[in-house]
């Protein structure tokens, strides 16, 4: 069970690695973790169109449970750039289990530094074995027998070696190990499997935690008996009904902190970095509070702060910035027009009004013709 995406449940898949040509017996806990870890399963069982579909099944699996508890997380791009980065991979033989350069040089031994079949014999049979397979040559027999038909080769030519000493398919003109597990994949096929294999380390990468929790929990339940294991299943439902039922609930915010993006309170030393402490009124704003002074200052140039300035027939430049109080903003303002002087908009005298035949008067003159009638 996965217990509201808290554990993976790999029981399915679990299931068919260890009924597979290529799964060996385990414990669900062993499995879980070293599920990741494919590089010690043969060419030869990785070729297998069951090994292909448990691929498909944990992939399916792994992105589903990915989805559902982490919805941010953009799988599309992590898969686009896990392929361009494995084209270049590829090429280099880098891929784990799929070194297809690192393996042939790993089962390279140059005899001319063995001058005896005794100190090929001391490599050791998987050596031994290696180096035969990858030369085409028969590689089963003792650790003897494969040190002298490995040995056979440091005075006779690959090509001259009786045939008798290969493996049932020789090798092709090229050189290439049709014979090897290690080669009788296709290259396209190869590379498709190793893409799958690659995607799948990354979803476990991503998924890390929740592998830790589910091994955690799988040797927990090797101890436990079956009422226990019940027991526990009850006690993990009814938490979490409880942390839902939590989430509902009135926020307990105490210090009257303000909301965060996620509508919970913000952390207390944020609240005092920024100074969210301090209140600061404006009686231009209708005595309205600014908490902090990051917002004090922002506040002169938003539309409650010029709506008053507005009503005062003050104009909101810098020059009353700091300003709040209504007494001291209107003194600044008859400072600021007695400075200006003989420049002072003066409405009455500069003012111009048109009648109906196009005379030009002030505001002055044409009100009192208006009002005698005489317009």
């Amino acid at each position: 069970m996965e217990t509201f995406g808290r554990y993976l449940d790999l029981h399915e898949l679990y299931n068919e690695f260890i009924n597979s040509k290529f799964g060996t017996p385990m414990e669900y806990s062993a499995y879980v973790g070293c599920f990741s870890q494919t590089d010690k399963i043969s060419h030869s069982h990785k070729a297998t169109r069951q090994y292909r579909e448990y691929l498909e099944h944990v992939l399916e699996y792994l992105t589903s449970f990915l989805y559902r508890t982490e919805p941010l997380q953009d799988i599309e791009k992590i898969f686009l750039k896990l392929e361009s980065e494995f084209e270049e991979r590829w090429a280099n033989g880098e891929i784990p289990g799929w070194g297809n350069k690192g393996t042939e040089k790993e089962s390279e031994i140059d005899l001319d530094y063995y001058s005896t079949v005794e100190e090929l014999v001391e490599l050791g049979p998987e050596k031994l074995k290696q180096a035969l397979a990858a030369r085409g040559l028969k590689s089963g027999g003792t650790v003897q027998q494969r040190a002298e038909r490995l040995f056979l080769l440091k005075h006779t030519p690959l090509e001259q070696l009786d045939r008798k000493h290969f493996a049932k398919v020789p090798r092709t003109k090229d050189g290439s190990n049709t014979s090897s597990n290690d080669n009788n994949v296709k290259d396209d096929t190869k590379k498709e499997i190793a893409l799958m294999e690659v995607k799948m380390r990354r979803l476990c990468e991503l998924l890390d935690e929740a592998f830790v929790r589910t091994k955690e929990n799988a040797e927990k339940k090797l101890t436990l008996t079956y009422e226990e294991m019940e027991a526990e299943r009850e006690e993990e439902e009814v938490q979490a009904d409880t942390e839902s039922d939590d989430e509902e609930q009135q926020i307990y915010n105490p210090l009257k902190l303000p909301m965060g993006w996620d509508g919970k309170p913000i952390p207390y030393w944020l609240y005092k970095l920024h100074g969210l402490g301090q209140e600061f009124k404006c009686e231009i704003c209708g005595n309205h509070s600014y908490w902090g002074r990051r917002a004090y200052e922002r506040h002169f140039k938003e539309w409650r702060h010029q709506h008053g300035m507005r009503c005062l027939g003050i104009p909101n430049t810098k020059n009353f910035n700091e300003i709040t109080s209504i007494d001291e903003a209107k003194a600044l303002w008859e400072k600021i027009q007695a400075r200006q002087g003989v420049n002072k908009w003066r409405p009455d005298l500069e003012e111009e009004y048109e009648d109906q035949e196009g005379n030009i008067y002030n505001k002055k003159t044409y009100t009192d013709l208006q009002r005698q009638g005489l317009i």
